[in-house]
C-alpha cells in the first residue's frame, strides 16, 4: 500500500477482478491487449491503456467523422494532429488557435475546472512556438432558476477569469446561453488565439535516436489522476463524481513556463526537436504522442520524474494530470542549454529519458522495467464501427412553423431582452480583464471580438458560436448555421472569416441516435466551412456529455478567426449618428420553430427547423463586406437569437440612440430568427451609393435619432418603446437572476 492509499495489483488479480472495467476499458479491448502482449498485463500497463484508449485521448469512437473535415487551403501551415492549427496571415505571420472543453471538471469542481481549462489551451498555443494573445469561452448553464446552477455560474466564470487576468492574456469575448438541458452537464469551452513569426513554428514530435526528452515546469501530484478517463464517462445523479480527476492550476507558475518555453523557442530552436503540453492523460500521452508521430521509440525513467508528492507508484506518475507542465525533446548533448534556462526562472527541469528506435514504449522505476509496450499498438486502439440511427423525433416533426403571440407587443419585447440568453452578460464579463496587452479593439459584448496586430494595420476578429436548439431540431443544417452564424459575426467587424476550430459536445456515441447527430452535424459544419473558405484546422470533441442517460442538445461550438487588412475600417454594432440610415440586409421568413421566442412562449422547442440557404448567406456577407470597403457602413450587426426586434436593441443600447423604424411586414417578424440577416447603418451622404451597391438585398428600415424614444411601426401596429426602461432590463436581468 502506497501513501496514495492506491493497491498496485497483480496482473492476475486484475484479470479476475476486473479492474479494467472500472478504468473504462472494453472486455475486448482488454482481450485485444492480452493477445497483443501474449501476456497479462501489470498494474501500470493496464492503467496507460485505460488513459491512452480513453475517448478524450484517443478519439476512437470519433476519429471515422473527423477525418471527413476538410482542413486545407492556401493559408493552412499546420492542421489537425497537433497542439492547435496555424494560418498564414502575411507578412511572414501566423495565427495559431484552438478550443478545448473542460465539461465534466468543470462541473465537479466548477473554479478550478473552468480555470485548468483556459491553463491547458494556453500551452496548446505557446507549444507551437506562439505568443497567446486572447482567451474566449463557450459556457452553456441550466436556466438560472436554481442554486446550483447559480454556483456553477459563479464558480466557471471565476475560474476563467482567476487564471487569465492573472497570467496576463485577456478574455475578449465568447458566448454564455442557458438551457435547462444543461443542468446536469455544463459546457465550459475555451478557446485561445496566438501569433507568431512563421520561423518560429514548431511540432509536437520525439525525433532523432538518443535526443532527450525533457520535462520541465511544475511537479507530478495526484491532483487530475486519469482524468482522461473521468472525461470519457458519463454522469449519474446517483454516483458521487470523482473530486481527485480534477486538475488543480497556478497562473502564475503557468506565466513562468509560458514567457521561458518561449524564450527556448526564440534562442534555441536549432537544437529543440520537439515540444508538447502535458494534457489529457498527462505525462503518458505526451511522451507517447511524440514518439509515435516521429514513428520512434521512447524509454523514460520515472524515478527522475519531479515529484510534489511521496510514494507516487508509476501510475500515478504517468496518469496525473498536474497542470503546468510541458516535454520537451532537445538535441542530445545540447540539454544543458535548456536545463539551465528553465531552472534559472525557478522552474523544474529534468532529462527523463531518450528517444529510440525500436519502436517501443519503456518505463523503468526503481530499477525495473515496469511497462514494456508496442508504442504504435498503445497510440492506435481498435475503433469500433458504431451505428447511426436518426432520432424518433426527427421521423415526426411538423413542418408548420410555431406562430408567436404577440398581441402586447411592449410586453413581449420585455420579456424576451429579460431572457438569460438573451440578456447582457455584461455583470459575467466584468469579471474579465479584456484589455491587458493593450491590443483589444473590440471587447466583449460585441457579433466578435478584435485583436490588433502590433507594428502593422492588421487585426484579428474572434468569435466562438453555436445554438445547439437548432441542432437538436436538425443537426446537419444546425451545424451550417453554426459556421453561417461564427462567420457573420466575424464579418460585422469587418474582418474576412479564414478559419476554424470546434469543440463537439455531444452525449454517449454508444448511443445511435447521438452518433448519428455527431455524423449529421460534422457533415454540416464541413459543408458550409467548404463554401466559405474556412478550414477546420483544430478541434476538441467531448462526448458522454449526458446525466442519468439524457443527452445535452448536439453543441459543436464553433470558434471561428478572421483577418481584417486594416484595423481603421472596424465596423461594431452601436449606433453612431443620429441621422444614419438604418437598413435590414437579407429576407425574413417565418422561422421561429427553435426560436427564443418560441422558447420563452412554449417552454419547449419544437417542429422542423426553419430553411438555410447557404447561397443567400454567401451573398449577403459578401455585401457586407463590399459596403464597409467601400466606406458607406456606421455600424454592422448580425441577426442571430432574438431576431430583429434584439438586434435594433442591443444596437441602440450601445450607441444610446434612438430609432424609428418602419416596416410593411407583421409584427411577429420581429422575433424571426431567419439567418443570413445584418443590421446597418449608413451615414446618409452614403445612402444612394449604398442603395446602389445593394439592390434588392436591402431594405430600408428608418433612421436612427437622439432621445430616449424607440418607434417600431409595423403593417400591423405602431408602438412607443423607453430605451432607458428596456436598456435597465437588458443590462440587470442577469443579476437580478443570480440574486433571486
Amino acid at each position: 500500500m502506497t501513501t496514495s492509499g492506491l493497491k498496485e495489483l497483480t496482473p492476475q488479480q486484475i484479470h479476475d477482478s476486473k479492474l479494467y472495467l472500472e478504468w473504462g476499458l472494453t472486455e475486448k479491448e482488454y482481450q485485444l491487449i492480452v493477445t497483443e502482449l501474449d501476456r497479462l498485463p501489470n498494474f501500470t500497463e493496464t492503467g496507460i491503456f485505460s488513459g491512452m484508449w480513453s475517448e478524450h485521448v484517443s478519439y476512437k469512437k470519433s476519429k471515422a467523422v473527423l477525418r471527413k473535415f476538410w482542413s486545407q487551403n492556401e493559408r493552412v501551415l499546420q492542421g489537425p494532429g497537433e497542439g492547435a492549427g496555424i494560418l498564414d496571415i502575411g507578412d511572414h505571420q501566423a495565427v495559431v488557435f484552438k478550443a478545448e472543453s473542460h465539461n465534466h471538471p468543470s462541473f465537479v469542481e466548477p473554479y478550478e475546472g473552468a480555470a485548468t481549462g483556459v491553463g491547458g489551451i494556453l500551452r496548446d498555443i505557446f507549444s507551437m512556438g506562439a505568443q497567446p494573445i486572447a482567451v474566449l469561452d463557450s459556457l452553456w448553464f441550466g436556466e438560472l432558476d436554481n442554486a446550483h446552477t447559480k454556483h456553477l455560474v459563479d464558480g466557471i466564470v471565476a475560474g476563467i477569469a482567476g487564471y487569465g487576468n492573472a497570467i496576463g492574456i485577456p478574455t475578449v469575448g465568447g458566448e454564455i446561453a442557458f438551457d435547462d438541458v444543461y443542468a446536469g452537464n455544463p459546457l465550459v469551452n475555451v478557446m485561445a488565439v496566438g501569433l507568431m513569426d512563421q520561423a518560429t513554428m514548431q511540432v509536437g514530435q520525439a525525433k532523432g535516436v538518443g535526443n532527450a526528452i525533457i520535462y520541465v515546469g511544475a511537479k507530478t501530484g495526484r491532483d487530475g489522476m486519469n482524468g482522461a478517463s473521468f472525461a470519457s464517462a458519463e454522469f449519474s445523479s446517483q454516483e458521487k463524481a470523482d473530486r481527485a480527476a480534477v486538475q488543480v492550476g497556478d497562473p502564475f507558475l503557468e506565466k513562468l513556463v509560458m514567457d521561458t518555453t518561449l524564450t527556448a523557442i526564440r534562442d534555441y530552436a536549432d537544437i529543440i526537436v520537439g515540444i508538447q503540453d502535458m494534457g489529457a492523460a498527462g505525462l503518458l500521452s505526451s511522451s507517447a504522442e511524440m514518439a509515435d508521430k516521429a514513428g520512434m521509440g521512447i524509454e523514460l525513467n520515472l524515478d527522475l520524474v519531479p515529484q510534489r508528492e511521496a510514494g507516487m507508484i508509476p501510475y500515478e506518475l504517468m496518469l496525473s494530470e498536474s497542470q503546468e507542465r510541458m516535454l520537451l525533446v532537445v538535441k542530445a548533448g545540447q540539454e544543458d542549454k535548456i536545463l539551465e534556462l528553465f531552472r534559472q526562472n525557478n522552474l523544474d527541469a529534468q532529462v527523463i529519458g531518450t528517444v529510440t528506435d525500436n519502436g517501443r514504449y519503456v518505463l523503468n522505476f526503481q530499477d525495473k522495467v515496469v511497462a514494456d509496450l508496442p508504442l504504435r499498438f498503445l497510440t492506435h486502439p481498435l475503433e469500433p464501427k458504431l451505428t447511426a440511427q436518426k432520432p424518433k423525433r426527427l421521423e415526426y416533426l411538423t413542418k408548420n412553423q410555431y406562430q408567436p403571440d404577440v398581441s402586447d407587443l411592449k410586453s413581449t419585447i420585455k420579456k424576451l431582452i429579460g431572457q438569460a440568453t438573451i440578456a447582457s452578460k455584461a455583470s459575467l464579463f466584468r469579471h474579465f480583464d479584456s484589455m491587458v496587452r493593450a491590443d483589444t479593439v473590440i471587447k466583449p459584448g460585441g457579433d466578435a471580438s478584435l485583436v490588433r496586430i502590433r507594428g502593422t494595420k492588421k487585426a484579428l476578429a474572434m468569435t466562438t458560436d453555436v445554438n445547439g436548439r437548432y441542432l437538436y431540431l436538425d443537426p446537419k443544417k444546425g451545424g451550417q448555421m453554426a459556421v453561417a452564424e461564427a462567420a457573420r459575426n466575424i464579418v460585422a467587424t469587418g474582418a474576412l472569416p479564414i478559419g476554424i476550430t470546434d469543440c463537439l459536445n455531444f452525449g454517449s456515441p454508444d448511443n445511435p441516435e447521438v452518433y448519428y447527430e455527431l455524423e449529421q452535424a460534422v457533415a454540416g459544419i464541413n459543408s458550409m466551412a467548404k463554401r466559405l473558405n474556412t478550414p477546420v484546422i483544430s478541434g476538441n470533441v467531448s462526448l458522454y456529455n449526458e446525466t442519468d442517460g439524457q443527452p445535452i442538445y448536439p453543441t459543436p461550438m464553433i470558434g471561428m478567426v478572421g483577418l481584417l487588412a486594416d484595423v481603421a475600417q472596424a465596423l461594431t454594432i452601436g449606433f453612431k449618428n443620429s441621422g444614419d440610415r438604418i437598413y435590414l440586409i437579407g429576407t425574413t421568413k417565418d422561422s421561429f420553430n427553435g426560436a427564443e421566442i418560441q422558447k420563452m412562449q412554449t417552454g419547449k422547442i419544437e417542429g422542423q427547423l426553419f430553411d438555410f440557404n447557404a447561397e443567400d448567406e454567401l451573398a449577403v456577407q459578401k455585401l457586407v463586406m463590399q459596403a464597409n470597403q467601400a466606406g458607406y457602413l456606421a455600424s454592422a450587426h448580425d441577426l442571430a437569437e432574438g431576431g430583429l426586434a434584439v438586434a435594433l436593441l442591443e444596437a441602440s443600447f450601445t450607441g444610446h440612440l434612438g430609432f424609428k423604424i418602419q416596416t410593411q411586414s407583421p409584427t411577429k417578424y420581429l422575433f424571426s430568427e431567419t439567418a443570413g440577416r445584418f443590421l446597418v447603418t449608413v451615414p446618409a451622404r452614403c445612402q444612394s451609393d449604398f442603395e446602389a451597391l445593394a439592390g434588392k438585398q436591402a431594405q430600408y428600415l428608418g433612421t436612427v435619432v437622439d432621445g430616449d424614444d424607440l418607434a417600431l411601426v409595423t403593417s400591423e401596429e405602431t408602438v412607443h418603446l423607453s430605451r432607458a426602461e428596456l436598456q435597465k432590463i437588458y443590462q440587470e436581468s442577469i443579476t437580478w437572476q443570480l440574486k433571486d
